[in-house]
């Protein structure tokens, strides 16, 4: 039986996508702007995550394929469930006046779901985030977002710089073929570090799961660097072996 002290209606779940994307040189955020609806005069930002509602016959998961799809189209995407923004203050005032008068509702409060997503990132899907009403910007360009949409991004770049340490995600934004000079560089932008040439190199290729091919740059004015791929079933096969439970073996 609920306590009849605290007041359960008028709740209201959305989702809200963090999609980064590496345009060669900086690592940039998928934004969108608020569309307008009837309300007093504000100073509130224009641009946020994408986001929104989930609807009666949406999971949460559905919720976010649906958002990201909007603005990048069918692709696959790497797409994972984040944190749970939950503070009853989150949004207030004509930040939740907004959102009552878009989505024609009439709530108190509304809990957050943060996805985070990663997208190879290249002049087509610019092009088609474009025509969808979306604007890439470059971490470093990003201001006061709508919302708490500041919160939610710096939780998303801490989560992103703890999984590239973790995990291969960073083929997440590379295209099929590409050169260590490339990965190095993602590194560092993702890292904020300098990386030694060498032994990042050689690290790299120690990795099984990094393949050379018999392809190399065209049209440079320097030594035409050999292409790599990622091969996702060598990096699968070899995490089962390096996370087997060794202790129930002897």
């Amino acid at each position: 039986m609920g306590n009849p002290n605290l007041k359960y209606d008028n709740q209201a779940i959305s989702v809200d996508c963090t999609v980064f994307g590496f345009d060669g040189n900086a690592l940039c955020v998928l934004l969108e702007e608020r569309r307008r609806v009837s309300l007093p005069p504000s100073d509130t930002e224009d641009l946020k995550l994408p986001g929104s509602l989930i609807s009666d016959a949406e999971d949460l998961l559905s919720a976010a394929n649906r958002v990201t799809r909007e603005l990048v189209g069918s692709r696959s995407i790497y797409l994972k469930q984040m944190e749970v923004f939950s503070d009853p203050q989150r949004v207030q005032g004509q930040e939740l006046m907004w959102i009552n008068n878009f989505y024609g509702v009439s709530m108190s409060r509304v809990l957050t779901v943060a996805f985070f997503a990663l997208v190879k990132l290249d002049e087509r899907l610019m092009s088609y985030t474009k025509r969808k009403g979306g604007v890439w910007v470059e971490l470093n360009n990003v201001h006061q977002l709508a919302l708490d949409h500041n919160k939610i991004l710096v939780a998303a770049i801490d989560y992103l710089m703890h999984l590239f340490q973790q995990e291969p995600i960073a083929f997440e934004f590379l295209p099929r073929k590409f050169t260590v000079k490339q990965l190095q560089k993602l590194y560092e932008t993702v890292l904020d570090v300098e990386i030694d040439n060498r032994n990042f190199r050689k690290k790299i290729l120690s990795l099984a799961y990094v393949q050379p091919i018999s392809e190399h740059e065209e049209g440079v004015s320097h030594k035409p660097a050999q292409y790599y791929t990622f091969n996702r079933k060598i990096y699968k096969r070899d995490s089962k072996k390096r996370f087997r439970l060794n202790f129930v073996y002897k």
